[in-house]
């Protein structure tokens, strides 16, 4: 299967993006386009998925989207990897937790070639990195949405991206964790760090 990648360099508004993605979908279940690969970075932006609640909004200012992928509230903005895909279920053997399980291996295993271990959670969907106090912290936010068989949306990487958004809610509706980035757990060079992403992934996906 012939698996379309793409990398955008400046920041994309995040309804483009989303409606980008849905013509998609609608090609595949069509069988007129290939799958999809998009790495990107939004513009701020706060996100609500189909199980959050207003309450987890605690600055009702904020430039707020609801979106029909799972989860709750998070934020994007720039610093951060929003990776992106369209894959076509119908023709990997209808396995959501399977798709799940290879997003999940696919960042503990990119992190692991920059020296940082994290881990997987399913009662708190993401993944997350305890720190020498022993706190938790969420390092990567998960969100996928499947129709007819073909998942979309996908998971979102904090590199460098501003931790003070993340005030002004309670990000993926967890009060009792924190979220930080990679920048903050260990300050070296990320820059290669999407192609790592898309190969990983690009294997897990096969696995």
């Amino acid at each position: 299967m012939t698996i379309e990648i793409k990398k955008s360099v400046k920041p994309i508004k995040y309804k483009s993006a989303i409606d980008k993605l849905e013509d998609k979908l609608e090609q595949i279940k069509r069988n007129e386009g290939n799958e999809l690969i998009w790495i990107l970075e939004h513009e701020e932006i706060y996100t609500g998925g189909t199980s959050f609640n207003n309450n987890e909004i605690l600055d009702k200012s904020i430039n707020f989207v609801k979106t029909n992928r799972g989860g709750k509230i998070t934020y994007h903005g720039p610093g951060q990897i929003v990776f992106y895909f369209v894959l076509d279920l119908n023709k990997r053997g209808k396995n959501i937790k399977k798709l799940l399980t290879a997003i999940e291996k696919t960042i503990i295993d990119t992190l692991e070639d920059y020296d940082i271990n994290c881990f997987a959670d399913r009662k708190n969907i993401g993944i997350w990195f305890k720190d020498k106090s022993g706190k938790v912290n969420k390092i990567a936010a998960i969100g996928i949405k499947v129709k007819k068989w073909i998942a979309y949306h996908g998971f979102a990487l904090n590199i460098s991206n501003n931790l003070d958004a993340y005030k002004k809610i309670i990000p993926c509706g967890i009060s009792n964790r924190g979220v930080t980035n990679l920048k903050t757990i260990k300050k070296q060079s990320y820059k290669k760090i999407k192609s790592t992403l898309i190969k990983n992934f690009l294997s897990n996906i096969k696995n």
